[in-house]
Parts: C-alpha cells; sequence; structure tokens
C-alpha cells in the first residue's frame, strides 16, 4: 500500500514561471500525510471506528492555529491549509474503507498502533507542514501558483485516489485572485 510520491515540478508552458523551491518539499510533505491515512484506515478498519473523529479533528485545528504565529503564519492560514489536509485525509481512509468492506477484507500491511505511532507521526508532520507553509507563503498569491499546483498533482500520478486526495489537500493552497 505504499505510494511514495515525490514530487519533481515540470514547467510544461513557455510562458509559466519555474515554481518556486518551496512548493516541491510542501507537497512531498502532504503526499507523506495522505500516506499515513493508509495506516490510519486500517487501524480504524481493525477497531470498527468512523473515520469522522471530531475530537481529534478539533484538537489539531487548536494545535495549528495556536502554534500558527510561532511560524509567522496567520491562524486562519493555518487553519484553512490543515483542515484541507484532515479532508483530503478522510476521503482516503473512506476510499479504502469501502474497498476494504467489498472484498470483505483488509490487506495484510503491517498494524501501528494509533494512538502510540501514528499520531506522534502526524505531530511530528505537523510541524514540518507549518514550516514549510510558512516557507510558501508568499508565493500563495502568486498568479502562476494555480499552474504550480495542477502540473505538479496531475504529472506524477497513474493513481486516481492519490490525485484526487492531491488535489484537495492543496485546493486553497494558492490564494491569487486574479
Amino acid at each position: 500500500m505504499k505510494h511514495r510520491l515525490v514530487f519533481a515540478l515540470l514547467l510544461t508552458s513557455a510562458t509559466a514561471t519555474a515554481a518556486p523551491p518551496t512548493l516541491e518539499p510542501l507537497l512531498n510533505s502532504i503526499a507523506e500525510r495522505l500516506e499515513i491515512a493508509d495506516q490510519v484506515a486500517l487501524s480504524k478498519w481493525d477497531n470498527h471506528k468512523p473515520v469522522e473523529d471530531k475530537k481529534r479533528e478539533q484538537e489539531v485545528i487548536a494545535s495549528v492555529v495556536a502554534q500558527a504565529p510561532g511560524y509567522k503564519l496567520e491562524p486562519v492560514a493555518a487553519e484553512q491549509f490543515f483542515s484541507a489536509q484532515i479532508e483530503a485525509n478522510k476521503l482516503v481512509q473512506y476510499a479504502h474503507l469501502s474497498d476494504w468492506q467489498f472484498q470483505g477484507k483488509a490487506p495484510d500491511d503491517p498494524r501501528p498502533d494509533l494512538v502510540k505511532q501514528i499520531r506522534p507521526q502526524l505531530d511530528q508532520l505537523q510541524k514540518r507542514l507549518l514550516e514549510q507553509l510558512a516557507a510558501f507563503t508568499p508565493q500563495r498569491t502568486d498568479q502562476q501558483c494555480p499552474q504550480w499546483l495542477a502540473e505538479a498533482v496531475h504529472e506524477p500520478l497513474n493513481d486516481p485516489l492519490r490525485q484526487l486526495a492531491m488535489i484537495r489537500a492543496t485546493a486553497e493552497l494558492c490564494i491569487y485572485k486574479g
């Protein structure tokens, strides 16, 4: 179930400007977070838990809002970005759970503990994502930003679920209003 994605931003339009070097690490961390959604789905399958976990979602959002100023981010920007990450992760989880229900079983992949192993991974990744979002923030208003993202999330993916999840995770990343 591993789908390690490494984004190499390609320039396909002669009129487009090259994507900033701050975008690729951010996209790779988003993809890493989506990979962790596979493990979360397995845990929820094994423990018969629903995908929706409002309490945990609220904790994550409260944490990023509180941490945002330390990364020189507007709290509302951090909230919006992480809300998109949560929604993208839930999309992956719902798809996996539906597939496994249809198949009558989940894959025989290793099962890390949700609380002791997966959530600490997500917490560490959260810090990196905040750093990378802060580094990319000046480019969020660039008129080329939507093009950079479109090229990045469409080019390397052969997996429709991963592509859709990346599109959802990055949907509000650009704030150009041209």
